[in-house]
């Protein structure tokens, strides 16, 4: 099994990956998915879910195939920049990152975003947030970006955002790929 891992901290947007990881972790694709956060107290979620880490930042696989970060309330927490070093453990090795929301913000904060095309909640929210951010030529605005090893979306691109990883990892391409982003965006019967 290839592991994908899922970064989390108190507060983090349960709903950010839940399309994603539920399609990755299905029987069959070869993948399973597992958290890890800076230690393994349990982190709740903005949605009041209590999840307990499977890794902490001192045990986690160094075999995996890719890191997704959520966003949520803690992205700008001291406590939580020190998960830069599993990022770059993933820039580094060549392993795709991919994060989302206020998860961006984290990525602009130490510069991971100043040569790559990117996007994030808007440019001016990511200036805000990343006072440092150097990547106004590389930001594109779209609800999802995927370049080359980095994927990014803003908070309202969760489909988008799981489309590209699952893309990316080619657990699901083509038409069955469309087929799956149509369903969840338009749903079953159109409005």
């Amino acid at each position: 099994m290839k592991n994908v891992l899922v970064l989390i901290t108190d507060g983090f947007a349960d709903w950010e990956a839940s399309y994603v990881t539920a399609e990755i972790n299905k029987q069959g694709t070869g993948y399973h998915v597992q958290t890890i956060a800076i230690d393994k107290e349990p982190k709740v979620s903005m949605g009041g879910l209590r999840v307990v880490p499977d890794h902490s930042l001192e045990d986690y696989p160094m075999s995996l195939e890719m890191l997704i970060i959520p966003g949520g309330t803690g992205w700008r927490e001291e406590k939580n920049q020190q998960t830069k070093k599993l990022v770059d453990h993933c820039f580094e090795n060549g392993i795709p990152v991919a994060a989302i929301c206020d998860a961006t913000t984290f990525l602009g904060i130490h510069g991971y975003l100043d040569d790559r095309k990117h996007t994030g909640n808007s440019l001016a929210y990511l200036k805000e947030g990343a006072p440092n951010y150097r990547g106004d030529e590389h930001y594109i605005e779209r609800q999802s970006v995927s370049d080359g090893g980095l994927i990014t979306a803003n908070g309202t691109g969760a489909l988008e955002f799981s489309r590209d990883i699952l893309h990316k990892l080619g657990v699901l391409e083509g038409e069955k790929l469309q087929g799956w982003y149509d369903m969840f965006k338009n749903g079953f019967l159109k409005s």
